[in-house]
């Protein structure tokens, strides 16, 4: 018989290398699922519409009826999908109801062994949204410095050596910046926040977080109050790079020759807020495909001196970066943290 889990056994589950599968249907689990999950859809998009329609028109029994022929047509492969699976499984639905009771009980009748999410994604959510209100935060260090200076590059690197990390645009799917969307695909309030949320939870005993300075919204996204604070009142660490080497950051990582159309698209939202014959050479150099032009423009007129009226850290909070390059400023960073913590500044798995 299959076992119920509650979200704080489910995500402990995740830690110790269980699959964790969403049997909603495709489109569900596009909008907003678990991280980390799996998508094995009791039902197709089609499916599920059909099922929801026979509902409303029919009844609770008509729509388990067409439910139950709808999924015994496919029941063989459906089970040697879970099969195939590697590990031990737990599986959710919505909030915890036929679907996902359907599916761990055939499963646990062909010995696959799997639990079952009580309450859903929806419970998760729940539980997740009290993490974000009560857990204890470690002291937070905020990258923070002028736009195209490399924070986020940074930031992933010493993530992929082990510092504890938290990257706010990679889980907001977005840059930023007005030009932030390009190229990505954004993440939703929902997404965010299980993101958000497990990280915190993986970070617990780090004693700190590295993590971007950013406004309240990043792209769709806005982050939830009582972390915005804790970032605000913590230590700034400020980096400085040359102009000439953020206009090179920023055309790696923006691409733009890969989408001129949103490139001027975005640079037309912001138009109004540049001085005239700025915005004209700015509009003439992105019609001639001269980008680096471009982002120097936008660097030195708009978004540097907008950072500079906008930004006033306590001395006692800041500690300044000044580097050359992306590499120069990685070593003075890990010196400081180095300095600051001995061997505990890295986070071991």
């Amino acid at each position: 018989m299959f076992i119920n889990v509650t979200p704080e056994t489910l995500h402990r589950q995740k830690a110790q290398g269980h699959i964790i599968v969403d049997v909603r249907s495709p489109k569900e689990f596009a909008e907003a699922t678990i991280p980390g999950a799996i998508n094995l859809p009791l039902f197709s998009d089609e499916e599920r519409a059909l099922v929801g329609t026979t509902y409303k028109q029919q009844g609770q029994q008509a729509a388990k009826d067409l439910g139950l022929q709808l999924f015994s047509k496919k029941l063989p492969d459906y089970v040697r999908q879970f099969q195939e699976l590697d590990a031990p499984v737990t599986v959710f639905c919505w909030r915890g109801g036929m679907r996902s009771k359907t599916v761990a009980t055939v499963t646990d009748l062909m010995n696959v062994k799997a639990s079952r999410l009580t309450g859903g994604i929806r419970a998760y959510r729940n539980w997740m949204k009290e993490q974000l209100q009560t857990l204890p935060l470690p002291p937070f260090y905020v990258l923070n410095g002028h736009t195209g200076n490399g924070k986020t590059q940074l930031l992933r690197q010493l993530k992929q050596e082990g510092y504890p990390v938290i990257d706010l645009e990679g889980m907001a799917g977005h840059r930023g910046s007005i030009f932030g969307h390009i190229g990505l695909e954004p993440n939703n309030q929902r997404l965010f926040n299980l993101k958000l949320g497990e990280a915190l939870l993986e970070y617990q005993q780090a004693p700190y977080i590295l993590i971007e300075g950013e406004s309240a919204r990043i792209g769709k996204v806005i982050i939830p109050e009582r972390i915005y604070q804790h970032k605000a009142s913590s230590l700034q660490l400020v980096l400085d790079l040359p102009v000439a080497e953020r206009v090179q950051i920023i055309l790696a990582d923006y691409s733009p020759e890969d989408s001129p159309e949103a490139f001027t698209a975005a640079f037309e939202k912001i138009r109004r807020r540049i001085h005239t014959p700025v915005a004209k050479a700015v509009s003439s150099a992105l019609e001639e495909g001269d980008y680096p032009s471009v982002v120097k423009n936008l660097l030195t007129t708009y978004y540097d001196p907008h950072y500079d009226r906008s930004t006033d850290y306590p001395k006692d909070q800041t500690v300044y970066l000044e580097a050359r390059t992306i590499e120069e400023a990685k070593d003075q960073l890990t010196s400081w943290l180095r300095h600051e913590h001995g061997l505990s500044f890295i986070k071991h798995p």
